[in-house]
């Protein structure tokens, strides 16, 4: 194995968030279904920004947001994801190593045919605190297998990929490829599903990167669990979790979070919430909490719990990118960070 250099490497959709709050009668006006993701292209992109009210730009991309906030818990991270060389990809750039993240993929030059902006992610927030989410993927649907750093890969603990990345084939690639590295180094591999219709797109290819051994845990919500054993029931779908995958780790809302290994369940209250703003970046952050307690050994009741307390935090306000003081906060919790 080689030196650890990193905790978590962290390849996603490099996505600037513009999040705008709004009213469930703007979703319906729009033909928009309330909690989703949906991709849009860049004619799109303009058409909804110019409808949308007052927003707030944001570095974020799912991926971005946990190893941002891992960093933030004083956790080595490092990511891979595409930016363009314009205004959008150099904020993007800034933020991310600014919270002290490796990040040193190289930018989308504006030459060439196959140039494309930086990606976008119009996010609507309503009243009750959902999202729901329009996304032009712009230039990270360029991340390749050459943007993948061997080195990065085989000193990272665990590399953690999105699901939202499972859509463009060349990043399909990186990850594949990244997958090999981190498992030749005797490194563990994550996944987090993203969000249902994410699921409904590639769940065969899910199952098999589960099936296979190239993927040894996986993040969740109750939604996505359902979704990938096409059930209604969530148990039914947390007993084939354990069937497929070494360790899962699921997200349920009120009800806080299961972790399911092979000879061990593992459930956890949800921490207490005193408002509900925003949920963009609750699955991230519980992700970010989890994976760092994973990497300092942490037993999975620990990780779950850290998951659970940096996942209520976010949701107490607008955005996926915390200003709060993440390791502190873990600290006055009782967690050795």
């Amino acid at each position: 194995m080689s030196d650890t250099r990193f905790d978590v490497l962290a390849i996603g959709n490099a996505i600037v968030d513009v999040i705008a709050r709004t009213e469930d009668d703007f979703l319906v006006r729009e033909g928009l279904i309330k909690g989703s993701m949906r991709l849009i292209d860049a004619g799109e992109a303009e058409r909804l920004y110019d409808h949308m009210g007052p927003a707030k730009e944001i570095s974020g991309g799912s991926a971005g947001n946990t190893i941002a906030a891992l960093a933030g818990l004083g956790g080595r991270g490092a990511y891979f994801g595409k930016v363009a060389d314009d205004h959008l990809g150099k904020s993007f750039s800034h933020d991310i190593r600014a919270v002290g993240v490796h990040f040193e993929t190289a930018p989308l030059l504006k030459i060439g045919p196959d140039y494309a902006p930086t990606a976008r992610s119009m996010i609507l927030v309503t009243p009750d605190g959902e999202r729901t989410m329009n996304t032009f993927l712009g230039a990270c649907t360029h991340l390749a297998p050459a943007d993948v750093d061997p080195a990065v890969v085989a000193a990272s603990q665990v590399v953690y990929l999105e699901g939202y990345l499972w859509d463009p084939p060349a990043a399909k690639a990186a990850f594949r490829e990244a997958s090999r590295i981190a498992h030749a180094n005797g490194r563990k591999v994550a996944l987090t599903l993203s969000d249902s219709f994410c699921v409904d797109r590639w769940r065969a290819e899910f199952l098999d990167l589960m099936r296979s051994g190239m993927v040894d845990l996986i993040f969740a919500n109750q939604a996505e669990v359902k979704a990938l054993y096409e059930t209604a029931d969530v148990d039914t779908g947390i007993a084939a979790l354990r069937a497929d995958v070494a360790m899962a780790a699921v997200t349920l809302s009120e009800e806080g979070s299961l972790v399911v290994a092979r000879d061990e369940t593992v459930r956890v209250a949800a921490s207490p919430v005193t408002r509900v703003v925003d949920t963009t970046g609750a699955g991230d952050l519980y992700a970010a909490g989890f994976l760092f307690g994973l990497t300092r050994d942490y037993d999975l009741g620990a990780c779950a719990e850290l998951g659970g307390l940096l996942a209520a935090e976010i949701i107490g306000h607008i955005g996926a990118r915390s200003q709060t003081d993440l390791a502190g906060l873990a600290r006055q919790a009782g967690f050795a960070v």
